[in-house]
């Protein structure tokens, strides 16, 4: 039994059975995306002045990103014109292609991810704040005059990588702050830290203001008990990163799902078209407009996120 409408135009619509199916899911889909774009717009209004987060994000890569999705989208128009002019060798390069900037993208993404997570915002006892750091805990295993040689713990940073500093600095303690909300204790004699040294947190909300771009980035070398609190940059951080996250990680997902589409019509899939050449083509064409829909909601996101 041949199911109607899965070549052939609707009378009705003009259009067959699984387009018109598309269209109503992306529609959805735009419900969806604009009210957490709606909500940011809202949170961001808002927020009371110069208290809201701005150029936190990695632009180059966002830049990087973009050009991918938008290439990617070319590729995706020249797989189906490709099946077009009935050349299916064409189809399988533009398809592969497709598939592979896909995945790079989310590479991509997944590099900036783990920025957030492994980077933190210290604050310490004088009220001291270091933005950007990666801190390091560890012990001292061996001391001369002036310097020890530091051994990172396991864990916590690569293990068996040595730091030399002044020795005068360093002191047996017990770390008991927080990290993440947690209580948070290990032996450690010192920790090593990359990052950027403020009077206040607010010094660092807006990483383009004066106060920021004068705060050099160092390594700083402190005792575990000058540390009052740890936050890394996840959602928990603030209001803005729970945004980001949930926005770039949904668009993500939807990418992740394309992958998964686009590789079965590149390879299992592809079977069809020696059967239903057709109908084969139409399936191309709508998991093609799902994809164009993916690279248009990130072309939102990124000066939404990225560079306002």
């Amino acid at each position: 039994m041949e199911i109607p409408y899965t070549v052939k135009p609707r009378e009705d619509t003009g259009l067959y059975n699984a387009k018109l199916g598309i269209w109503l899911f992306l529609a959805s889909e735009v419900m969806l995306f604009g009210a957490l774009f709606s909500a940011y717009i809202l949170l961001r209004v808002g927020a009371p002045g110069g208290l809201w987060p701005a150029g936190w994000q990695n632009i180059p890569l966002g830049t990087l990103n973009t050009f991918i999705l938008i290439t990617s989208s070319i590729t995706m128009v020249m797989a189906w014109a490709s099946l077009k002019s009935r050349d299916f060798a064409k189809f399988k390069i533009f398809q592969g292609l497709t598939l592979v900037l896909a995945i790079v993208f989310l590479g991509v993404k997944m590099v900036e991810y783990s920025k957030k997570f492994t980077h933190y915002e210290v604050r310490l006892n004088d009220e001291l704040v270091l933005a950007e750091g990666k801190p390091v805990f560890g012990k001292v295993v061996s001391q001369t005059n002036n310097t020890v040689l530091f051994l990172p713990a396991k864990g916590l940073g690569k293990y068996g990588d040595s730091v030399k500093y002044p020795s005068a600095q360093v002191k047996t303690v017990v770390l008991g702050g927080v990290v993440d909300g947690h209580l948070h204790e290990r032996s450690a004699e010192a920790v090593v830290i990359e990052g950027r040294k403020v009077a206040k947190s607010e010094d660092l909300l807006n990483l383009r203001s004066r106060e920021a771009r004068e705060a050099t980035h160092e390594e700083i070398h402190l005792v575990p008990d000058q540390i009052a609190r740890m936050h890394s940059y996840g959602p928990w951080h603030n209001t803005y990163l729970a945004c980001y996250f949930a926005i770039t990680a949904l668009h993500a997902l939807h990418v992740l799902g394309g992958i998964i589409v686009i590789f079965y019509f590149w390879g299992p899939g592809s079977r069809m078209w020696h059967t239903e050449p057709e109908r084969f083509t139409n399936r191309i064409e709508v998991s093609g407009l799902y994809w164009h829909f993916v690279d248009l909601v990130w072309i939102f996101v990124f000066p939404t996120l990225y560079l306002l």
